[in-house]
């Protein structure tokens, strides 16, 4: 039987059997392993369990993560001699066969040895692919993600100085930012969308430029153009090229919808793959690049709405919703008498390059990856599993983009919050922004005043996150 030895924390020096039913560890009743003194752990912190013939160790979505010989892990195939380190305890793991592999070894031999024939070996186990290696962060970055939190609170206080209220809209903007995605900000006039991505883009010391799109616009006028000049030196005439103004960190795209396809596919282009091509030559666009563009709901007579495949390189749809009463008091106090107040800078470019690398190294479990995934595959009416509703109101659901960004965007709420955890919770708070424009409704839902919003919500209560049933 396999078993643990506790080399450091309260109960250092026990040794504890690990059952073929697995071993629970954190600080509540129902655990094997019980660390009540250690306020570190959390109470359901990891779990030990048998699969297929691999003892596998599982973070719980613990508060302070489980590490085995030093790295952060969610799931990892244990072998002999394992430490794993849970709050301010570490153990040691011996598997099952360590103890008897030595008269194991010698059996075989000693029939050779008596002339019988050597005995068939066992069948092998089946055999399970072990989890990526983690991606070791370095001693900055961690250092970036705890001070996270701190930083936050700065840019909300600063943008503040400048934006009442909207705070839901300025945390989606800045998780968009920092997993490396784009965003569409979809709002009425006059709610200071353009206001608040200029200020974000002063707090975060980035780029900033505004395209108003307009049906006559071109596609060289967001890309750029070459020019034909004279040199000064020989006289002779050549092409220079003229950046526009997707040249920059923060872009504004307003209206993207009053603008023809190919102008909308310019931009686009630009989107995903962070660069433009003009003539012959292609040039980089200036890292971090973010696309933030704005449509008005109501105003769509003469527009050309984004097809369904433009609308999903998108990561987030941002509803940008009325003031409340008492902010729409103190935006028009603030707003009609002269104030000079400028936002601060709390980051810079570097650090916001880095929190984006950052983002790809934080650790996510199966677990939180299963429910993610069970989120997507919830909106497609085709599948066995979808919930009534979805069958009723849906035609189209999300594709695999939608399971992706699900879990960029929730590293990247851990990473505001400070956190290099990431739970279920956090893909429950991106969900609606991620879904919202990836479930395409039919005419029953749109003639019972079914939005994709409300859609989304309900799945978020029917589909349920997953239990010790799923890893049987």
């Amino acid at each position: 039987m396999a078993k643990i030895i506790i080399i450091m924390g309260p109960r250092s020096g026990e040794t504890l059997p690990v059952k073929p039913s697995g071993l629970l560890v954190g600080r509540s009743n129902l655990c094997e392993l019980r660390l009540e003194d250690d306020l570190a752990v959390s109470s359901n912190h990891a779990r030990i369990e048998n699969l297929a013939g691999q003892w596998m160790l599982r973070d719980l979505e613990s508060a302070n993560g489980t590490e085995v010989n030093g790295q952060a892990v969610s799931t990892v195939m244990l072998r002999d001699g394992d430490v794993v380190a849970v709050g301010e305890t570490s153990f040691r793991f011996v598997s099952e066969s360590a103890a008897t592999v030595s008269a194991e070894a010698e059996a075989p031999l000693a029939g050779v040895l008596e002339g019988d024939e050597p005995p068939s070996a066992p069948p092998a186990a089946p055999v399970r692919h072990a989890p990526p290696p983690a991606v070791r962060a370095s001693e900055k970055d961690v250092r970036l993600v705890k001070e996270m939190s701190r930083h936050t609170a700065a840019i909300r206080a600063e943008v503040a100085k400048v934006i009442v209220g909207q705070q839901a809209v300025l945390d989606q903007i800045l998780m968009a930012m920092i997993a490396g995605g784009h965003a569409l900000l979809v709002g009425l006039p006059g709610m200071a969308k353009t206001l608040m991505v200029r200020t974000i883009a002063q707090v975060l010391d980035l780029g900033f430029k505004r395209i108003q799109f307009t049906p006559d616009l071109m596609p060289t006028d967001i890309t750029g153009t070459d020019v034909l000049e004279s040199n000064k030196d020989t006289g002779e005439k050549e092409f220079r090229f003229m950046q526009g103004p997707v040249f920059c960190n923060i872009l504004l795209a307003d209206e993207i919808n009053r603008t023809p396809p190919k102008t909308q596919a310019a931009l686009l282009e630009a989107m995903q793959e962070k660069r433009v091509t003009v003539g012959n030559r292609t040039y980089p666009l200036d890292a971090p690049f973010f696309v933030l563009a704005t449509q008005n709901p109501i105003e769509q007579e003469g527009t050309y709405p984004l097809p369904e495949a433009q609308m999903d390189r998108f990561m987030f749809n941002i509803w940008v919703d009325y003031p409340e009463e008492h902010e729409e008091e103190q935006i028009v106090r603030t707003t009609t008498v002269d104030s000079t107040v400028q936002p601060g800078k709390v980051l810079g470019r570097d650090e916001v390059l880095q929190l984006q690398e950052v983002t790809r190294k934080v650790p996510v479990s199966d677990h939180v990856v299963k429910y993610a995934i069970r989120l997507v595959r919830a909106t497609r009416p085709g599948l066995e599993k979808t919930p009534d509703f979805i069958k009723q109101y849906v035609s189209v659901g999300a594709g695999p983009r939608a399971g992706q960004f699900l879990i960029l965007a929730a590293k990247a709420r851990a990473i505001l919050d400070g956190r290099i955890h990431v739970g279920c919770r956090d893909i429950k708070a991106a969900a609606i922004p991620v879904l919202r424009h990836r479930m395409f409704t039919n005419f029953a839902a749109d003639s019972e005043g079914m939005t994709p919003m409300k859609l989304v919500e309900k799945l978020l209560a029917a589909v349920e996150e997953p239990s010790e049933k799923d890893y049987t």
